[in-house]
């Protein structure tokens, strides 16, 4: 009995441990087949929707110059240029559009709606003033008049004539002796323009002026210098630049190629080589031909980047001057006959107002207020 009990529970236990290895080992199987089963994708995060936003046309310009001093220019109005204009700050207004409307005269752009609509001088913006952008971006404003009102304001505009300066109170001495003015005389001129509203216009503007297409303010004045005198460099243009003053240097360019001296100052043609006598005693631009004033002004306009206005030299000029001044491509010739250019003056014979030595502040303002 004994013997055979212990048999069982022997083959009992063995049973038992082979259970319990069936479960175990089941048990671990099964844990593992768990862990290892597959798993769900995992949810992905919703993801913030990308809106773009195109730049407008004024931003695009600034984007492509990729330069700091670039300055988009939005033209605001009726007859406004759609496009944006690309300008550069640190210099004056480029090529401002004049745009056209049939019955209509552009009276200019202005920096606020409010000034276009009231004509107000000291916010009229042309090639005379810096480019000065917030953001790098500024809107211009138009302003209208109609020809009529355009007419009765009866603008005539001086352009002054000087030639050489000097330091010296009692001038200089010699024949030439009135083409000096006093540098004296010179600042408190300058300064009388630069502080009492005056309007500078450019040379694009006083052609459409002449035309019928823009009105001008009534106090305009365009500031000029014959041949480009050293004293110009010396004496003058340091004025011209303390009162910012937009002006321009007729200058012989066979004689002198010099930069133009100031951000001021704009360089233009007193012809190539034609500032002597020709065959008669006259000057060369009533000696020569058309073609060869053409050619001459042509070598002038090679150097100067700009074919826009000549003044002739010794003022001589007749109808061959003419047609060899537009053969080359200039707009407009500028005499030394005195007078004020208003709308129709021929474009050909723009009269001066010839500033002298012994002419000071006074004699100024008693001719163009």
């Amino acid at each position: 009995m004994a013997s055979g009990g212990k048999k069982r529970r022997t083959r009992t236990a063995v049973v038992v441990s082979a259970i319990a290895a069936v479960v175990v080992l089941g048990g671990a199987a099964a844990g593992y087949a768990w862990l290892n089963r597959a798993q769900p994708e995992p949810v992905p995060k919703a993801r913030a929707a990308t809106i773009e936003h195109p730049l407008t046309p004024a931003q695009q310009i600034v984007a492509d110059a990729n330069d700091p001093r670039a300055c988009a220019v939005t033209f605001v109005g009726e007859g406004a240029p759609a496009d944006p204009m690309l300008q550069w700050q640190e210099g004056l207004y480029q090529g401002l559009p004049i745009p056209q409307l049939d019955g209509r005269v552009f009276a200019g752009w202005y920096a606020s709606a409010a000034d276009a609509g009231a004509f107000t001088v000291a916010s009229r913006v042309n090639g005379a003033d810096p480019v000065v952008c917030v953001d790098q971006q500024i809107e211009l404003f138009a302003a209208w008049k109609s020809p009529e009102e355009n007419a009765a304001e009866d603008v005539q505009v001086p352009i002054l004539m000087y030639h050489q300066f000097t330091a010296a109170p009692e001038g200089e001495k010699g024949w030439l002796r009135g083409n000096y003015a006093y540098i004296g005389d010179f600042d408190a001129q300058m300064n009388h323009i630069a502080t009492t509203g005056f309007y500078l216009p450019t040379w694009d503007e006083l052609s459409a002026f002449i035309d019928g297409r823009l009105s001008l303010p009534a106090r305009s004045v365009i500031i000029t210098d014959d041949d480009a005198d050293q004293t110009w460099f010396d004496l003058a243009v340091p004025v011209v630049d303390k009162y910012q003053l937009l002006s321009t240097s007729f200058m012989i360019t066979a004689y002198r190629q010099d930069p133009a001296p100031s951000t001021y100052v704009q360089r233009r043609s007193h012809t190539h080589d034609m500032h002597q006598a020709g065959d008669n005693g006259k000057g060369r631009m009533v000696n020569w031909t058309a073609d060869q004033i053409a050619a001459d002004l042509n070598a002038s306009a090679d150097v100067l980047g700009v074919r826009e206005v000549v003044a002739y030299p010794f003022g001589h000029y007749n109808d061959t001057t003419k047609q060899g001044v537009a053969q080359a491509g200039y707009e407009m010739g500028r005499t030394i006959e005195p007078g004020y250019v208003t709308i129709g003056t021929d474009k050909f014979a723009l009269p001066v107002v010839r500033i002298d030595y012994g002419m000071g502040l006074d004699a100024l303002v008693s001719r163009i207020g």
